[in-house]
């Protein structure tokens, strides 16, 4: 008698596992492709805040090291990125360090245009707040370590010199002077000496600067009382409420 045929049996409970198994590790599968596939955060960087992170690192390496010996590897590894990155940004360490001073100081000297050039603002107020913005944003950041660079470097590299002059001793003497001369026009200054020489303006900023990198630790100055002093010497007289 012939055997008759058993139907094809279903899939085995474990093999339909086994199945779903296969397609849960299919699905991961995918998923971890797409994660690969997204961009790394250090990609998802804005071009701008990349170029930001790279001149505070250079802040601080110029800083640390002068002009000559500041390497570039040490910059953008301490910006985080590849060293190729930064010449993306800058061809050279010249132009870094140029472009570190434009976008240290290009806000301060706006912000300190239209307080000069204000007409409805007394001169003896503009130097106020001159003064003020100069203690804040740069004796209380670390634009004062750029400044000193300046001032160490400049001798050494005169076109480092030049082109800080360029860049920012002339557009503040520009500004110095003719608020000093108004300020002698009306009388509210002793003499027309900073009209003539309106380095006298900012001599008491510098020797701040010189006095904080050199001999804080060992004689903190009151620059308050300094700049208190130094209007004392520009108007001839004591500021009201002053000791």
């Amino acid at each position: 008698m012939a055997k008759s045929r058993r139907p094809p049996s279903a899939p085995t409970k474990s093999l339909r596992k086994g199945s779903a198994a296969d397609r849960k590790r299919h699905t991961r599968g995918h998923g971890a492709a797409a994660e690969r596939s997204k961009p790394s955060p250090s990609r998802r960087i804005a071009p701008e805040a990349r170029r930001q992170a790279i001149l505070k690192a250079a802040l601080t390496v110029f800083a640390a090291h002068g002009f000559e010996a500041a390497r570039l590897d040490d910059v953008a590894a301490r910006a985080g990125v590849a060293k190729g990155t930064l010449y993306l940004y800058f061809r050279d360490k010249e132009a870094l360090f140029e472009a570190l001073v434009r976008n240290a100081v290009s806000p301060l000297l706006d912000q300190m245009r239209k307080v000069a050039t204000a007409q409805n603002t007394q001169p003896m107020q503009a130097l106020e707040t001159f003064f003020a913005l100069f203690q804040k944003e740069v004796l209380g950041t670390e634009r004062k370590l750029l400044l000193r660079l300046i001032l160490a470097e400049g001798p050494r590299f005169p076109a480092i010199a030049e082109f800080y002059y360029r860049e920012v001793v002339s557009h503040g003497l520009s500004m110095m002077r003719a608020l000093a001369k108004r300020a002698a026009k009306e009388g509210v200054f002793a003499t027309d000496a900073t009209a003539r020489y309106p380095q006298l303006v900012v001599a008491p900023l510098l020797v701040a600067v010189l006095w904080d990198g050199l001999f804080a630790s060992i004689e903190p100055l009151d620059i308050g009382g300094l700049l208190d002093a130094h209007r004392q010497v520009l108007t001839g007289k004591a500021r009201k409420g002053a000791p």
